[in-house]
């Protein structure tokens, strides 16, 4: 089957910690472009509307992304293209600082030609949000729905955000336009403050979609359907960065799920989704043992899933 992943594609400026006495790192980056290398780095066959400019971040990023076997296809160029300055903790957690734009409209790339039909429409982060390129991301997303399943992740930017109710209402939209959503713990507590994940994960649930993931670092991972709660702890790991980690997730769970219809996910029973969450799981270990967003392809996803004892109840 066929993914299409819409959205930004970032230079991540990993700056070295002060007197270290070694470089910043540039690395590829962007919510949706790490799920689409990830998805690529699987064997799927991925396209990516996105935009970049014609300079070396630009050059880098679109190598990077072809090295994996995604389409690039480039919906607008803008000046530069965006960056983010990344600063890492003591335990490797990363906090950003952005230069972007997105200014997607409907008309600009050959992939709204009558004929293109994905079969898994994912849309994320920055771009599902942030005008004016938001509005042709959701149209796009809307005419495609009706023969694709779709998937989300809001990856909080609150820098990027603006008016935090405003935000809420882009983010509950996109929530409402999908199948599958996927959040972290920090995003859903920088939209609704004080609330639980499960009671957040609930109200998603009603707006639409028929699962719902959170993830929560070390403390592992939540999955809601209408008829199931399932948690999963993470596999153990030796982090270097957590830089796309929650990505890696993304990829991995959109791969396990292919080829799984509206109602097939709304159907999925407790042992799939323990199992699903296990290998998401494991793809995100890996992931964090290694500098920037370099998710595993499948025979290392494979490994990880016999180092770390990842069994299911399902056969993915």
């Amino acid at each position: 089957m066929s993914f299409l992943v819409i959205g930004e594609c970032v230079a991540d400026i990993v700056r070295a910690p002060a007197g270290s006495g070694t470089a910043d790192r540039v690395h590829p980056g962007g919510s949706p472009a790490n799920v689409a290398y990830g998805l690529g780095r699987l064997g799927r066959d991925v396209t990516l509307l996105t935009q970049l400019a014609d300079d070396p971040t630009g050059r880098l990023i679109a190598d990077h992304l072809k090295g994996a076997g995604v389409r690039v296809e480039i919906g607008g160029v803008p000046a530069r293209t965006p960056s983010a300055v990344v600063g890492l903790d003591a335990h490797g957690q990363a906090a950003y600082t952005f230069r972007i734009t997105w200014t997607l409209e409907e008309g600009q790339a050959p992939l709204f030609a009558p004929g293109f039909a994905p079969a898994h429409v994912h849309i994320g982060s920055i771009a599902a949000v942030t005008a004016p390129g938001s509005a042709a991301v959701l149209a796009v997303t809307e005419r495609l729905r009706d023969r694709a399943t779709v998937s989300y992740d809001p990856n909080v930017r609150p820098e990027l955000m603006g008016d935090h109710t405003d935000a809420v209402r882009r983010v509950e939209r996109c929530v409402a336009l999908s199948d599958l959503v996927k959040a972290s713990d920090e995003d859903l507590a920088w939209l609704y403050p004080g609330e639980s994940p499960h009671t957040v994960a609930t109200r998603w649930l009603a707006l639409g979609p028929a699962v719902v993931l959170v993830t929560r670092g070390a403390a592992g991972s939540l999955a809601l359907t209408r008829r199931e709660t399932v948690t999963a702890d993470a596999p153990p790991a030796s982090v270097v960065d957590t830089v796309g980690a929650g990505d890696s997730f993304m990829s991995a769970v959109l791969d396990t799920l292919a080829g799984q219809g509206r109602e097939a996910l709304g159907g999925l029973g407790a042992a799939s989704l323990a199992g699903l969450l296990r290998r998401a799981g494991a793809a995100a270990a890996v992931t964090v043992s290694r500098a920037g967003a370099q998710p595993p392809d499948r025979a290392e996803l494979d490994a990880a899933r016999r180092e770390f004892g990842v069994t299911s109840g399902r056969e993915w």
